[in-house]
């Protein structure tokens, strides 16, 4: 009788620079030393590096797929249906099926890695990082040094000319130091425009 597989999903979420993307490449380089198959997923929208490649911000890299939609993922699969481990980056990027596509695939016995910013500039849930926190069997809030007093940080700072950035300015911009620290609680700023 030959074993069914059981699929997963995992969540690694934080704040920007507290390692996230590392951590999916170390579980992505585990899995193939493994002799799994893997399929990397990256939005389109993450031009800072490299288009094919997901980069943490110490420069190491992995090969990957951009693409634009979730569902760009089950079409992928089905030329690759043998795949046993599927890892997406900056998964706050994507549309609001990716939590359904994630469920399909688990369902399916696949391994499904997800990594993303939980929180926004605003200190806010983002995308569909709240529901795949939720239908998650593992997941690893990380945190990183926040730059203003070095006590861990949850929050990514926007900033804008070097000052914090207001509540209403658009959320998704891409960008790194020169637009992003990392911040505790204590040290985030984002002040809603005043009705006054």
């Amino acid at each position: 009788m030959s074993k069914k597989k059981k699929g997963s999903i995992e969540v690694v979420c934080g704040p920007m620079y507290c390692g996230k993307t590392e951590e999916l490449i170390k579980r992505v380089t585990r899995a193939k030393i493994a002799k799994q198959s893997v399929l990397v997923f990256k939005h389109k929208i993450d031009v800072r590096y490299n288009i094919e490649k997901i980069t943490s911000h110490s420069k190491i890299e992995l090969e990957s797929i951009p693409i634009q939609r979730s569902s760009q993922i089950l079409e992928t699969l089905k030329s690759n249906p043998s795949t046993d481990v599927i890892a997406i980056d900056e998964a706050q990027f994507f549309d609001n099926d990716l939590p359904n596509i994630c469920n399909k695939l688990a369902d399916k016995g696949i391994r499904v890695i997800v990594v993303g910013l939980d929180l926004d500039f605003r200190g806010e849930p983002f995308g569909p990082m709240p529901i795949l926190l939720s239908i998650a069997e593992k997941v690893d809030k990380l945190s990183a040094v926040c730059n203003n007093c070095g006590k861990p940080a949850t929050r990514s700072q926007r900033l804008i000319n070097g000052k914090p950035a207001k509540y209403n300015s658009k959320v998704v911009v891409v960008g790194e130091k020169e637009l992003y620290e990392a911040r505790c609680r204590k040290c985030h700023i984002c002040k809603r425009k005043s009705n006054k």
